[in-house]
């Protein structure tokens, strides 16, 4: 089993916390972990993507050209990742800030209101964990329960005081994927 997710957005969506969160939980489950991140000019408000692939084997290479999964925060993100996800892979698109649409046949399609959804939570900024909690639902590659216990070991102490909106964002996004998905695609 190996798994590719590519994450990307604006700087300060929290792209490179989802993708790192990914990676801790795989990596804590005993998985082999890649998180590659990258940043545009500016950190924050510049564009920013990673690669995370999570893997029960070595991985070749940290980097993949076309990752079975895209999680795309803002319409930069869709209009130059779109078209890089692997044929049969899923494109989860952020629909709060993201108003192009795919035309491609060859891939699924997960929309999510994600900012509109942790707005509803109290707290924009969890629309990265709302969309985590999406994208695991319909693409299975590790349980929630492994996310969870990754914000309780890794999150650092500065940011505990958020360890009970991100469960929240999670489970939010994780019904909300539920209420879109009727079968999971198999990647």
């Amino acid at each position: 089993m190996q798994k590719e997710f590519l994450f990307s957005g604006f700087g300060g969506q929290g792209v490179m916390f989802a993708g790192q969160l990914l990676a801790y939980a795989a990596m804590d489950e005993g998985l082999e972990v890649t998180w590659i991140p990258s940043y545009g000019p500016e950190m924050r408000g510049g564009t920013a993507h990673c690669f995370v692939i999570i893997s029960d084997k070595p991985i070749g290479s940290p980097v993949t050209r076309c990752p079975q999964v895209g999680i795309v925060f803002n319409n930069p993100s869709f209009v130059k990742y779109e078209g890089e996800v692997a044929p049969g892979g899923l494109l989860a698109i952020n629909t709060s800030l993201v108003s192009a649409q795919s035309h491609r046949a060859d891939i699924s399609l997960l929309p999510v209101p994600a900012t509109q959804l942790a707005d509803g939570l109290g707290d924009v900024r969890m629309a990265n964990v709302v969309m985590l909690g999406a994208v695991l639902t319909a693409v299975p590659a590790l349980p929630l329960e492994a996310i969870r216990h990754a914000l309780q070991t890794h999150l650092p102490e500065h940011r505990r005081k958020l360890l009970d909106a991100n469960y929240k964002a999670l489970e939010k996004g994780a019904e909300f994927a539920r209420s879109m998905v009727k079968s999971a695609p198999e990647l």
